[in-house]
This record gives structure tokens, sequence and C-alpha cells, in this order.
């Protein structure tokens, strides 16, 4: 457990790619996966612009780590879905019968760290544990497909029971949509005083209220009040708000595409909440005077502009100036009013003092910026050494990561490919490798089985 006075840093966990890295169009709701859907994807490409960002970032001084790829085709969920035989037939009658079934089972959406899980650190929670909560996902069924792989990764990675504590998903139910941190921001003042945990959801499943018409609200009020009682936060520290139904509807599918918060700063549009200026009140009252919120107005970058750049699907981290350095998509500095907003920015004298770019357009056509690809965990330099799995990055974890991506991925993948059985014994080789590279265990069910046909590290 951790004790008042530690000094608690955020570490943040990208996901990796996977192997079977596509162009499905799978997420209703997201434009740039919708408009990008059947075209030909670079899965090779797609890891080393995300081992790219860990790299550059780690290099600056913020605390990277990694979360591997699942297992894709997944056979389990496919055989669970009446295909059987051998894993080649399963993926052969699959392709013929149910081709859309075989892609959902084939997403590398996991890629996604910021839908893995809702975490708390152990400075707000009853108990004085970091608490995770895995996202049900239950929106989607190619998502919902993680929620038992993601809770054996980080019970891998966060064994320790003294100081970690990895719920099981909340059931996964509509009523019960949880998609993780990606509708969930930490604020504060102090770095080893407790935070204000902010809330953000699409709908409430009882008692009604205003709700999107075009597109499904993901998250879901229960599920997020049910999260911050299973962890143990006060409840005068948890503040729940509700996205603006027309924004989602606009394809801000979660609010991690409409705010980024870091610190005592939340970066929104003018556009993000029902009652937005109710709750921005509510955060000043509960961050504290020190509370800066930058509202990004309509005349400054529309909701489609915002949408379109992924603007707000950015990371804040620290800067060495003492300022926020803006990391964001490099589509930002391709659009000419997103860019002066940007240069604005940093030129007003305000907290963020730098703004960088990175290549993510693997990861962006399928609609998924810098902030999708990771999960902040706020940890004490105890619990970071509580963690034995060999995740947290560096540079020769790094190095054997490039060499193992080169090594193992394809640098074309179509949808006609994820017929192909081969795909799938060369996703095993990777994944089984990766796994021993990363000191996580047997987390892959092909690694439990008794006849499995890969190489055991």
């Amino acid at each position: 457990m951790s004790t008042p006075g530690e000094l608690v840093r955020e570490v943040n966990f990208d996901g990796i790619p996977g192997p079977t890295h596509n162009y499905a169009g799978l997420a209703q709701g997201n434009l740039a996966a919708e408009r990008h859907a059947q075209r030909i994807a670079n899965p090779r490409e797609a890891a080393l612009q995300g081992l790219a960002k860990m790299r550059s970032l780690a290099a600056r001084g913020v605390p990277q780590a990694v979360l591997p790829p699942h297992e894709r085709p997944s056979i389990h969920a496919l055989r669970a879905l009446g295909f059987a035989g051998s894993d080649a037939r399963v993926i052969e009658c699959a392709a013929r019968d149910a081709p859309a079934l075989l892609a959902a089972c084939s997403s590398a959406a996991a890629m996604w760290a910021a839908n893995a899980a809702t975490v708390s650190p152990s400075i707000d929670t009853a108990d004085r544990r970091v608490h995770f909560t895995p996202a049900n996902l239950a929106a989607h069924f190619h998502r919902a497909l993680e929620a038992p792989t993601t809770t054996a990764v980080l019970r891998a990675i966060f064994a320790d029971e003294r100081r970690f504590i990895v719920h099981d998903p909340l059931p996964g139910a509509p009523q019960l949509g949880d998609e993780g941190a990606a509708n969930h921001t930490r604020l504060s003042v102090v770095a080893d005083a407790p935070g204000i945990e902010f809330f953000v959801y699409g709908r409430r499943s009882y008692g009604g209220g205003p709700a999107p018409s075009k597109f499904p609200a993901r998250q879901t009020h229960e599920a997020s009040a049910a999260i911050a009682r299973r962890h143990g936060l006060d409840p005068a520290r948890a503040v729940f708000a509700q996205q603006h139904p027309a924004a989602i509807d606009a394809g801000v599918f979660h609010n991690d595409v409409i705010a980024v918060g870091h610190g005592r700063v939340l970066l929104c549009h003018e556009r993000a909440y029902i009652d937005q200026h109710a709750v921005l009140a509510e955060l000043a009252s509960a961050v504290g005077s020190l509370f800066m919120p930058l509202i990004v107005r309509e005349s400054e970058v529309t909701l489609d502009e915002a949408i379109a750049t992924y603007l707000f699907n950015s990371q804040l981290v620290d800067g060495a100036d003492g300022g926020l350095v803006l990391v964001a998509p490099a589509e930002c500095r391709e659009h000419p009013r997103v860019s002066a907003y940007l240069d604005s920015l940093v030129a007003d004298g305000g907290p963020i003092t730098e703004v960088t770019t990175f290549d993510l357009r693997q990861s962006m056509r399928n609609g998924g910026g810098p902030a999708c690809l990771r999960l902040r965990v706020e940890l004490t330099p105890d619990e970071r050494a509580a963690v034995d799995a060999n995740v947290l990055l560096d540079d020769a974890l790094a190095a054997a990561l490039d060499a193992w991506i080169r090594r193992h991925y394809r640098d074309r993948l179509a949808a006609e490919d994820l017929a192909d059985p081969a795909l799938l014994d060369e996703s095993r080789r990777a994944l089984d490798e990766l796994s021993g590279l990363l000191r996580l265990g047997n987390i892959y069910a092909f690694q439990q089985s008794p006849s499995r046909t890969v190489r055991s590290q």
C-alpha cells in the first residue's frame, strides 16, 4: 500500500498494435474507421509508429510502458459462434459464411489502451491500493471480446495484491456500458495529494434524459458511478458530466475525442458537455482555485474540424520547462485553422508551452490518435518497483520490440488476408515470443492449450 507523501508519477502504458491490424470499419460512430473501411493496412508500420511515439516521449523523461496485443483472430470466439474443426477450418468456414464475424474476431482494436480500463491511483482510494476496472466495451462485439485478455494482462503486470487490485469488468450489458479511461480524467494540483476524478458518460440507462439520436452513447452513467464506488473514491472528489448528445452525433464517441486533461488543466471544446458552465464550475470547486480550463471556441476550431484532426485526442505531458507539452496527431499541423490555433495556444503564455506531433496514420485511419494509444497509470516509486513484468520501456526493451515487430509483422494486410490461416500461426508465434520478452507468463488461451503448436518461452 502507498503512504501519504510518496510522489505519484504518471506512467503511460501504450498498446502495441497487433499483427492483424486492419481496416474493417467496425465501430459505429467512429467516422475515421467508417471512412477508411476496406482499405489496405500496414500492421508493421502501425506498430513502429506507436513505438516511435513511446521512444520519443521516454527520451523526454515521460515514463512509458507497454501493453501487448491480444490473440487475433479469436478462435475461441469463432468456435462459440458455431464454427468447428481445426483452427484452419474454423477460419475457412467463417471467411466463407460470415466474413463480418471473422473481421470482428480479427480486430486489433486492443491497441487503443485508453479503452483497456479505468484506473484510480492509490492516493485517491480508500484502501490505498491502485484500482483497475477493465472495460467491458459492451457497445461493440469486436471490442467486448477484449475484456478477458485485458483482465489477464493487467493481473500479470500488477500482480502484487498488497498494492494493486484488478477488478473483474462490470457485467457486459448495455445498461452498464463501460469504455474505460477514454471517458475518465484525473485532475490534481499537487502530485502526492488526492486528486479529482472526472467521469464522463453519454447517457443514463435508468431515469431517462437527453441522448444522441444518430450514434450510440457508449458510456453509461451507471457504469461510471459503479467504478467510482468499487474504487473506494471519496464522493466529494468524483465529478460526473454528460457528453453533449450533439457532439456524439457529430462523431465524438468518447470524451477523449473532445477533451484532454492533466494536472490542473482541462482542454476541451465549448460543445463538449451538457450544461458546460455548471460542469466547469463544479470542477473548479473540486480542484481548487488553480484549476485552469482552456475552452476552444467554435469560432476557433469547429467541432467537425476537431473530429477530423483529432485535436483533442492528444496527450498532455509534463515538459522540461515546467509547462505542459501537447502531443498531437500530425494531422493537426496539416489543417490550417487547427495549426493556427495550436500556435496561438503556445503563444498566449498559458500552461501549454509546446506542441509536438507524431505520424500515427495507421492508427488514425481506424479512429485512434495519441490519447487512444495510452492508458495512464499513476504510481509511486514503490508501486513501480512492484511491477515485476518487463513492460517499463527502456532502451533495451525498445530495441527488442523494434526487432520483434520487424521480424513478425506483415507490411500489408487487406480484408481478404484475414481468411489466411497462416496469419493466425504468425500471430501466435509473435505473441508467444512477446509474452516471454515481457515476462507475462502464459496470458493467451493458445498458450494454455495442451495441443499448442508454438514454441514455449
